[in-house]
């Protein structure tokens, strides 16, 4: 068996180096040319290749299933599923677990950074199965679902890691006893992993939320059970292939991950955490089944991360031209299916000092409005920024009712996508809401909605924003201002609101965008998530020290 330790060792102390530094670092390539010529078409024969046919997994099952799981591009999938039992599942993992728990840290380190590699050689498959599970468009799902998404894994193993690696493995311990001999006995230190985990996928970013922390617990020696979202397989299982192909070929009984499939009628993601083998489990999600988890799930530690409402706080600006550039991309990416898009604008009614000259409310209102209408004014433009829909009915719904909640600055449209006729793509709807209206936007409309709220002043804004965080969430705050003594506020209010925060972005970073290795992404302070991708406390409770003492 090749040395997979040895093999990945640079990559390995690279990541456990810069987890320290926060500098910028990645191993897989954010651009598709860095692939070969020959990538692009043959991850797109892999992924045609797997349609209309059964997704074949050697695991423990009963039969095959077909999933809610539908393009938002209108492609017929019909991909069916292995049908497996908790059960099933639940005895094979367990079994499993045994000697994959007793590996040590290296030698799982080696497998887990293997299976990265692979996936990495993956990425236009894992791109367009991404993207027609999703509805991102084919970039952000090259770049979301593939080298980022394994940057986040990578992390979170560099963390898992380094905790194992602080504690020696055996040693010789004596103590002084004066003129007798000391006390001497051989002490040796056993990682036990805490359990199965359950990673529950969430339906638009599977693998980028769902890798962290099934590789953190991989690297510290559970098994781990995938239950993709019901509408979101195939990103998740090709995954599960690949990982499983790997622990087989380095002598690991592939069941140490295996893929739970159901659907909405017949779900069985309860089943499975309720079981008293699991010892994690690992949720991105809504806030209701989120919350359920939390206080449901006793036995095991359970990670989530659920909604939030992100908002800009415009106090001042040299220039708003490049403020509204910036913001028109962040507030429409992925038509705000991001759980870091901006969904709130606080604007002060007095207007926005820029230079020496005050803008009126409405001249920056109608500003902002403007420049989405620009940046989405051509239909192809916009459909590779929009993408499709994921949730048509449920998002025209919402669209629906945050128009009806004040004055329309900028009605939503359905465009045509140029390549795909069947996806449903719209632009956002723009309302321009007073502070009063708090049932309106104090909450999180998922989907192409944007509210401009009118406050009292930028303290007002502050203090909004604040609440939201603290009673509904938020992962991302923006503030524009070039008052240091409103900067000072403000990073008071983002901490104290347990918000990561952004000044003055005009260029081409923006808000919605979390780097691996430097970004904590969600802070566990807030009704957002009680965890962060990622951190000590991510990995450091998915195992235990067991101490082993020789006289």
């Amino acid at each position: 068996m090749t040395d997979l330790y040895a093999k990945h060792r640079d990559t390995l102390e690279r990541a456990v180096e810069t987890i320290g530094t926060r500098e910028y670092w990645s191993p897989y390539p954010e651009h598709p040319k860095a692939y070969g010529e020959e990538a692009p078409a043959e991850g797109q024969a892999a992924f045609e290749a797997r349609l209309g046919r059964p997704f074949e997994l050697d695991q423990p099952h009963d039969g095959t299933l077909v999933p809610d799981e539908r393009s938002p591009y209108g492609i017929d999938l019909g991909i069916t599923y292995p049908r497996s039992t908790p059960d099933q599942l639940i005895g094979a993992a367990r079994k499993a677990m045994e000697a994959w728990g007793k590996a040590s840290p290296d030698e799982r380190a080696g497998v887990v950074l293997e299976i990265l590699d692979r996936l990495a050689g993956r990425s236009f498959e894992m791109a367009h199965a991404v993207m027609h599970t999703t509805g991102q468009s084919f970039l952000m799902a090259f770049q979301a679902g593939g080298p980022h998404a394994l940057d986040r894994a990578l992390e979170a193993v560099a963390y898992g890691y380094r905790e194992q690696a602080r504690i020696p493995a055996a040693m010789t311990w004596e103590k002084p006893q004066g003129k007798r001999g000391p006390l001497v006995v051989e002490k040796e230190w056993r990682i036990r992993p805490r359990g199965i985990d359950v990673t529950i996928g969430v339906s638009t970013f599977p693998t980028w939320n769902g890798y962290p922390g099934i590789f953190a617990s991989l690297i510290t020696g559970n098994a781990v059970i995938v239950k993709p979202h019901p509408e979101t397989v195939l990103p998740l299982a090709i995954f599960v292939e690949v990982a499983r192909d790997v622990l087989a070929s380095a002598g690991f009984d592939p069941n140490v991950v295996t893929l739970a499939v159901d659907t909405r009628d017949e779900p069985i993601t309860k089943e499975l955490v309720m079981d008293p083998a699991v010892g994690m489990v690992d949720y991105t999600g809504g806030p209701a089944f989120g919350q359920w988890l939390e206080e449901n799930v006793r036995h095991a530690l359970v990670f989530t991360e659920k909604a939030g409402v992100n908002s800009v706080i415009l106090d001042s600006a040299e220039d708003l031209g490049p403020v509204f550039r910036n913001l028109s991309v962040s507030m429409t990416m992925y038509s705000g299916q991001m759980c870091t898009t901006p969904q709130n604008l606080f604007v002060p009614r007095g207007g926005v000092r820029v230079g020496d000259e005050v803008v009126p409310f409405d001249e920056v209102a109608s500003g902002f409005a403007d420049a989405i209408a620009g940046l989405l004014g051509d239909d192809a433009r916009a459909a590779e920024i929009l993408g499709a829909i994921k949730a048509p009915d449920a998002v025209a719904s919402r669209i629906d009712e945050a128009a009806a909640g004040g004055e329309v600055l900028l009605g939503s449209t359905e465009i045509e996508h140029p390549a795909f006729p069947g996806a449903t793509v719209r632009t956002p709807v723009v309302v321009k809401v007073d502070a009063a209206d708090r049932d309106t936007y104090m909450r999180e409309m998922f989907g192409p909605v944007i509210f401009v709220v009118a406050t009292d002043s930028t303290h007002e804004s502050l203090e909004l924003a604040k609440e939201a965080a603290l009673e509904k969430g938020a992962i991302t705050w923006l503030v524009y201002t070039t008052d240091d003594e409103v900067m000072d506020a403000a990073v008071d209010a983002a901490v104290d609101a347990g918000v990561s925060v952004a000044f003055n972005l005009t260029g081409g970073l923006f808000v919605n965008q979390s780097a691996a290795f430097s970004d904590f992404h969600v802070t566990g302070a807030n009704p957002a998530g009680n965890a962060s991708l990622t951190d000590t406390a991510f990995v450091a409770g998915r195992f235990r020290v067991v101490g082993v003492r020789r006289q």
